[in-house]
């Protein structure tokens, strides 16, 4: 299944020589709604349920690369705060006052430091199965994390020439990816097996991964890094309305640290995804998208 581009791609320069790349979708005058990428993943990961959804409701939707995938410049940020400014740059240059933002896995601990920083535009948050904090007072326990803190000294060196690795290895492999997908989802629980087996959640994927990882792939490994700091501030001090959906099958971010971050949350609400997996919050992409604009209505 063909994926149709993007209707504007380019970068943006956020100081200190770095640039963030961006993908546009939907309508150009509408309200603008910022998609942030899983970990790994880039700006093309947006699901086409989403965009075909933001052109029929006349939503501008921007997926954002995060330092070190696609056209952005490598970098680990000091804490997950940071990259609020980066965003607050990419919005100002881009002409985008008031906003909604959408992150999923590792896009949710920098939705939520945007919804901090920048409290004042922005409207609402979506989470979709997103990261919680590992260390400092809000922290809960992850298997996967206390990995991520292991490795977490060697890829603050390390990530950047791996991740050129890796992007020279996908180029070797590239003819092969579509099955190579379809392994990872044959590995995968049920529902995200499903969710792969679509032709246009497939496609999007590949899109994305091919798209963003041909110059270099070393985000995800700063978000580990990252990850494994303080994020510069605390999630029970942001006060924008925020949503949250998680799948009750989530091998990779348990169900319970979903709803340990709604609790800290002061104005907060958890969408359970019954016998949904991690990916589980893509395929409701049009309901996301829908409560938002709610919640953007009633500001």
């Amino acid at each position: 299944m063909d994926v149709e581009r993007p209707k504007l791609e380019g970068t943006v320069a956020v100081g200190e020589g770095r640039r963030l790349g961006f993908a546009e979708f939907g309508s150009a005058q509408g309200r603008t709604v910022f998609w942030l990428h899983g970990t790994p993943g880039a700006r093309r990961q947006v699901p086409i349920e989403a965009r075909a959804f933001a052109e029929r409701n006349h939503i501008r939707l921007i997926g954002i690369d995060r330092p070190g995938i696609g056209s952005s410049t490598p970098h680990i940020y000091e804490n997950v705060l940071a990259f609020s400014d980066d965003l607050r740059i990419v919005a100002d240059t881009l002409g985008v006052d008031r906003m909604a933002i959408v992150g999923l896995s590792g896009g949710g601990p920098y939705t939520l430091a945007a919804a901090y920083a920048l409290r004042e535009r922005v409207v609402a948050a979506a989470v979709l199965g997103g990261v919680a904090p590992v260390v400092g007072p809000e922290a809960i326990d992850s298997n996967l994390m206390k990995l991520g803190t292991f490795v977490a000294p060697a890829l603050q060196t390390a990530g950047v020439p791996i991740g050129v690795a890796v992007s020279a290895a996908i180029r070797v492999v590239r003819p092969f990816a579509s099955p190579i997908i379809d392994l990872y989802g044959r590995l995968s629980p049920e529902a995200d097996r499903r969710l792969l087996a679509r032709p246009e959640f497939k496609a999007m994927f590949l899109d994305d991964l091919l798209n963003g990882s041909r110059r270099q792939i070393s985000a995800p490994f700063s978000d580990i890094v990252v990850f494994t700091r303080d994020w510069g501030f605390r999630v029970s001090d942001v006060k924008v309305p925020v949503r949250w959906w998680h799948g009750d099958t989530d091998h990779i971010i348990p169900i319970e640290h979903g709803l340990h971050m709604v609790d800290l949350l002061p104005d907060a609400q958890f969408h359970h995804l019954l016998g949904e997996s991690h990916l589980g919050g893509l395929g409701a992409s049009e309901e996301i998208l829908t409560t938002v604009l709610e919640l953007w209505d009633q500001d």
